[in-house]
């Protein structure tokens, strides 16, 4: 599959038509991250995620022809008009033309929410992405376009949006980058992990802990260019396309203890390469690291499967298991949320359902 298959003359979509369509899309967490992308959003090293559930954003995206030359964008977010994002909406349209030509031809309002802090690391970028792509393919279903792989076309669209966003159209585990683990795996679209899972894995929590729900002071774009001549960057490619064979035998075998040290060992590696970069920066903050030492003494103490990773941001994401959630919540609400931004966090967990 290359990027020519996605490529659709504009004569293909009747343009001449004014409506409504609505999606709803998820975020996810990387389990092994990637970090670093070249032109056009081609990731340098393969990644796993799981898809979440509760954290998720919403998008209405009304349309009608186009009333002058250029089309017109308008954005809303949470109520409120957000110029600010029409830029990134342009880029990712301009990015999209050659397999979305309709898109000159009309005037959008986009009207979207998160369920979640924007620009706080959680990846609003992945569930906003992926919901307009959803948004792109009932527009095309209006016009009269179907495709045998939607999803895969979505998919495909989403990443020239956000990288990550490619991951977020399907539910469970999720791989984007081409792997050898992975025969079915492209740099272009995400693919479903259709490795047997145990069951431990299916049935897992995540809750997010709001140390900051601010925004970053280094955005993912940056954070991501940053990699290119990065002196440790070989490496950690290398690294994290060798942690994808190693997870996908731990999904299989179900070992826990193996699970949660890869998945702190790429979040605390995704944060190093930071702190290596030219010029360095810190995502983490005092109380990021006062919850990962807790998080250790917890399970040294317990021996209970309390694990963490952590995106590009502040925040920490407790893994854990569903039949281990009545002690773990039980130390989250009572230790951990003092850590927290005016004590919040966001109960999630791993969708494996139809989303």
């Amino acid at each position: 599959m290359t990027e020519k298959n996605f490529i659709v003359p504009a004569s293909e979509f009747n343009t001449q038509i004014a409506g409504s369509v609505n999606a709803k899309s998820p975020s996810n967490i990387a389990l092994v991250k990637y970090w670093g992308k070249t032109s056009p959003q081609i990731p340098t090293n393969p990644s796993i995620s799981y898809t979440l559930t509760q954290s998720f954003t919403e998008t209405q995206l009304n349309f009608a022809p186009k009333k002058a030359e250029f089309s017109n964008i308008s954005v809303r977010l949470n109520g409120e008009e957000q110029p600010n994002f029409v830029p990134k909406i342009q880029q990712f349209f301009d990015r999209i033309h050659a397999y979305a030509p309709y898109l000159q031809d009309f005037d959008f309002e986009i009207i979207t929410s998160n369920s979640f802090p924007h620009s706080s690391g959680i990846a609003s970028s992945a569930s906003g992405m992926s919901a307009l792509a959803k948004c792109l393919l009932l527009l095309e279903e209006k016009m009269l376009f179907f495709v045998e792989n939607p999803l895969q076309r979505a998919s495909f669209m989403a990443r020239l949006g956000s990288g990550s966003a490619c991951r977020s159209l399907y539910p469970g585990l999720v791989a984007w980058g081409k792997s050898s683990f992975l025969p079915q795996s492209s740099d272009l679209f995400a693919v479903p992990v259709d490795t047997k899972i145990h069951p431990i894995f299916t049935q897992f929590e995540d809750t997010i802990l709001l140390i900051h729900e601010g925004s970053k002071s280094v955005s993912s774009t940056v954070g991501h260019q940053l990699m290119n001549g990065h002196p440790y960057a070989a490496k950690r490619f290398d690294e994290a396309k060798q942690n994808i064979g190693k997870l996908l035998e731990i999904l299989q075998n179900g070992d826990l203890e193996s699970f949660g040290n890869l998945c702190e060992h790429e979040a605390l590696s995704l944060h190093a390469v930071m702190l290596m970069s030219k010029p360095p920066y810190i995502l983490m903050m005092p109380n990021t690291i006062a919850v990962i030492n807790k998080i250790w003494e917890f399970r040294k103490e317990t021996n209970l499967p309390l694990f963490f990773t952590l995106d590009a941001g502040a925040n920490i994401h407790l893994l854990y298991p569903t039949n281990e959630k009545e002690k773990i919540r039980d130390y989250i609400e009572k230790e951990l949320l003092t850590y927290c931004q005016n004590g919040k966090a966001i109960y999630d967990f791993v969708n494996f359902e139809n989303l």
